[in-house]
């Protein structure tokens, strides 16, 4: 467990401490502080890796050459995923509890809006149909 991690551990421990405290009457509001402070990690973690793929990209940009590494590694479409879906969570909440079923709809045809675009990002036959067969065992279909 990392020191992020076990800081994350005492915000809950405390926020449930408080709840025992302070009873059910306090449960939301804390609970609620709590998925903020899970919201801002998140959020920060996301940052950090924003900017070091901007910065990795300027370089080779500056470079004038191809990235050394793949930028879309399957741990990188994993966590892009698994970060999404645990946004659509408080999200899915929200839009319930403004639109009702169609706010809940809503948000998860934008989540899937997003992963979708994401997807055809890193691998953009999904929108182009089939591929050309350039074989010479080739059946003779074509786009």
């Amino acid at each position: 467990m990392d020191a992020r991690d076990t800081d994350l551990k005492k915000e809950l421990d405390a926020t449930l401490q408080t709840r025992r405290e302070l009873g059910e009457e306090y449960e939301s509001a804390l609970v609620d502080s709590f998925l903020e402070k899970v919201d801002q990690r998140i959020d920060g973690a996301v940052e950090r890796r924003v900017r070091r793929q901007l910065a990795e990209q300027q370089m080779v940009a500056a470079r004038g050459s191809r990235a050394t590494r793949p930028t879309d590694s399957w741990g990188d479409r994993f966590g892009f995923a698994i970060v999404s879906l645990i946004l659509a969570i408080p999200l899915s909440a929200i839009g319930g509890a403004f639109g009702h079923l169609p706010g809940v709809i809503a948000t998860w045809v934008g989540v899937v809006g997003v992963n979708f675009v994401q997807a055809a990002r890193v691998n953009p036959e999904l929108l182009g149909g089939r591929r050309r067969r350039t074989s010479p065992e080739s059946d003779g279909w074509q786009d």
